[in-house]
């Protein structure tokens, strides 16, 4: 079973031009007219006869050569376009019978002569493409329009993602990455740096500060407790100077061990945490118990809610931020189109590498599509209409092929009274 033909595609209306129409109807006319004259000259010529003096003859050979002439040349103008009177004459109306293989033909013309790596990189080679780009994107308003015109595309292509899939697929992801990632190495060099920084110190020194804090806020409920476990025989006043005394030496040792920086506690402390940073680096149950650990954190239900969240979130934000024209992510858009456009300008280095590239870019786009670039050529004059085809390139060039049925009709004559001058000479 064929497949169904194609609709005949339209034709541009631009091509249906009013002055040109007139002026084929005017060549028209005067390439008939040269004819007709020809042609009365020729009946008087024969109605003189030859008695009336040898010019007849020169004459009336002129106007038969011009007769022929003409009629020659309109006969090969008009089996252009269509069957010259209507007749069905072979090798006639070449363009209605030979559209399709005229697309296919121009289309491989274009192709080879055309779009070829090698044209359009010396093409290329004559125009400054980044000082253009840099022109049209430092124009007034034109980074602020290209920056709305990028939030709008990505509020559109958001649309167009689905997003449970994209969530899945970005919470399997970070899933897998984590998992992947070994925590002991990276646990090990930001406690060495907190180390080697001595942060781990102010780390100290916030967490007693806290601690003291802490106790002093809950004085009442550790009284409480130690009340709850003393003995019932033991008085009230002994719970309280025992609880008293033992919480006075508490705060007193956080505040001795927070104002002192060389004291016990924080060298001991230093050295178990580089003890257990080369135990990180090292010793490979350690390390498996922080995997253990990340292991569990990952599996809890609030972090996998979290990553399952991820992709709305960004999403939101970032559509968000690029629809609202007084965000700080539009601003940045506008800084970079605007030193783009600088660089473009002025940079000689970003200069040379964008020509570079973009006659790079547009070599491999030739080569890759110019085939494509035919076969379109080919596919869309063989769409269209063969009667309005053969009209419209008929408007285009035909005032042009009417000056060969004048120029015809001029030589033919010449051709015709050379001829007969010699027959005469001859004879």
């Amino acid at each position: 079973m064929q497949e169904p033909r194609p609709s005949p595609l339209p034709l541009t209306g631009s091509l249906d031009d009013p002055q040109r129409a007139r002026d084929l109807a005017r060549m028209k006319r005067l390439a008939t007219g040269l004819f007709l004259a020809a042609a009365v000259v020729f009946v008087v010529c024969v109605l003189l006869g030859p008695e009336r003096g040898a010019w007849v003859g020169y004459v009336r050979a002129t106007a038969e050569a011009s007769m022929v002439g003409a009629l020659a040349d309109w006969f090969a103008v008009t089996a252009l376009f269509r069957h010259p009177l209507g007749l069905p004459i072979p090798h006639t109306a070449i363009i209605p019978r030979k559209k399709d293989q005229i697309g296919e033909s121009l289309g491989t013309f274009v192709q080879e002569n055309f779009l070829t790596r090698s044209v359009v990189e010396e093409k290329l080679g004559t125009i400054d493409v980044p000082g253009r780009l840099g022109t049209f994107l430092a124009s007034p308003g034109r980074a602020e329009r290209l920056a709305g015109d990028a939030g709008a595309a990505l509020g559109a292509l958001s649309d167009l993602v689905a997003d449970d899939e994209v969530q899945q697929a970005v919470s399997g992801f970070v899933d897998r990455k984590l998992r992947a990632t070994p925590v002991a190495p990276g646990l090990a060099r930001v406690l060495e740096l907190a180390v080697d920084g001595d942060r781990h110190q102010e780390v100290l020194s916030a967490g007693l500060s806290a601690l003291a804090e802490f106790l002093a806020e809950n004085r009442l409920v550790f009284r409480e407790r130690l009340g709850d476990a003393s003995p019932a025989w033991v008085p009230d006043w002994v719970d309280d100077r025992v609880f008293d005394r033992v919480f006075a030496l508490l705060r007193g040792f956080l505040a001795e061990v927070a104002a002192d920086p060389d004291h016990p506690v924080r060298g001991m402390y230093d050295r178990r945490l580089r003890a257990y940073v080369h135990k990180l680096r090292t010793d490979p149950d350690t390390a498996a118990r922080v995997e253990q650990f990340k292991a569990e954190v990952l599996d809890h239900p609030a972090v996998r809610t979290w990553s399952g969240s991820l992709w709305s979130t960004l999403k939101k934000s970032v559509v968000s931020a690029a629809a609202d024209p007084d965000s700080e992510l539009r601003a940045r858009m506008v800084g970079v189109i605007r030193s783009s456009a600088r660089l473009l300008e002025t940079d000689p280095t970003v200069r040379e590498l964008v020509q570079r590239q973009f006659r790079r870019g547009a070599g491999w786009a030739v080569e890759r599509f110019a085939g494509d670039a035919a076969d379109l050529v080919g596919s869309t004059v063989a769409r269209w209409d063969t009667e309005e085809t053969s009209r419209r390139i008929e408007l285009q060039v035909g005032r042009d092929l009417q000056w060969i049925r004048v120029n015809g009709t001029v030589v033919g004559g010449l051709a015709g009274l050379v001829i007969y001058s010699v027959a005469q000479l001859i004879g």
